[in-house]
């Protein structure tokens, strides 16, 4: 039988919260770790970079036309065709770029958690229009509906958020709907029914705070999506337009001048190329470490 001093010995700490294990788990996840690194020196790069810059994204130098890279002359990546400083175009078009993936996301994420939920917790007849609906959608060419309101409506920044976002809420509210049919049947679900909860407060309240581990992982896995559809988009020449620009943009003029000046194509496409890892990177070690067989 233990002594006093045996259980004087014993650790008196509270118990670990599952989001602490969960970061645990993260942080043995190295190519996740090095992701998020590269991932805030890239946002923090594009944040202040223009600003520490002497040139400016807009001004043409004629003197010094498609310059290759010096540190002498202190144009890091070159300049464009149109003498343009490309560090600093390229911070701006990874600003776009981040912000685009961000801001579509979201929009997706609140059409998409709110759709799958609410015919999730239904379920019966509503659940099965709801998701015939969503069937019916996904046959049908996203991508050309897109290229469709870029054409008609002009390239339009705010149209960009919306349309993109538009498109990816499909898969995060199948996904929802089927965490929403094994939520409902939980006690918590049942109780708040029985104190008079209405449909919509148990939804609001009890059914989409539980689904923020998915969400998570949603939104790390698909900004990476969507900064390649308005990548797609940009190098069709239906993306941002002048004077403002985006990653895609600077690809697709960095592929037309290719031969003769490659540094154009290099900076951008390497900057593209990066986020694009680091986020997929992340999504995976965030979705290992929430993986609820795992983590009790």
């Amino acid at each position: 039988m233990p002594t006093n001093s045996e259980f004087l010995e014993l650790p008196n700490s509270p118990p670990e919260s599952i989001w602490f294990r969960v970061w645990l788990r993260l942080k043995q996840n190295r190519a996740a770790l090095i992701s998020m690194s590269l991932i805030v020196i890239v946002i923090i790069s594009a944040l202040i970079g223009p600003v520490l810059s002497s040139y400016s994204g807009e001004d043409i130098d004629y003197e010094s036309i498609a310059v290759a890279p010096s540190i002498v002359n202190g144009h890091l990546f070159g300049t464009d065709s149109l003498g343009r400083d490309l560090f600093v175009r390229t911070m701006e078009g990874s600003r776009i770029s981040l912000l685009i993936g961000l801001v579509a996301t979201l929009v997706s994420l609140v059409i998409g958690i709110h759709y799958g939920a609410i015919a999730g917790y239904y379920g019966g007849r509503v659940d099965e229009i709801m998701m015939r609906i969503v069937d019916i959608l996904y046959s049908m060419p996203f991508m050309f509906f897109v290229i469709l309101l870029m054409v008609f409506f002009g390239r339009n920044i705010f149209l960009i958020f919306i349309a993109i976002g538009a498109i990816n809420w499909l898969d995060i509210a199948r996904i929802v709907r089927g965490q929403t049919l094994s939520l409902k049947q939980q006690g918590y679900v049942e109780a708040a029914k029985i104190y008079g909860a209405s449909h919509w407060q148990v939804i609001k309240r009890h059914i989409i705070p539980n689904l923020i581990g998915i969400v998570i992982v949603y939104i790390t896995l698909t900004i990476p999506q969507v900064i390649l559809v308005e990548s797609f988009l940009s190098f069709l020449g239906l993306g941002i337009q002048e004077p403002m620009t985006s990653l895609g943009a600077l690809v697709s003029e960095g592929a037309e001048e290719m031969e003769s000046s490659s540094w154009m194509l290099i900076f951008p496409a390497l900057f593209l190329s990066l986020i694009l890892f680091c986020f997929n990177f992340i999504g995976d070690g965030l979705r290992d470490a929430i993986d609820p067989k795992q983590v009790n």
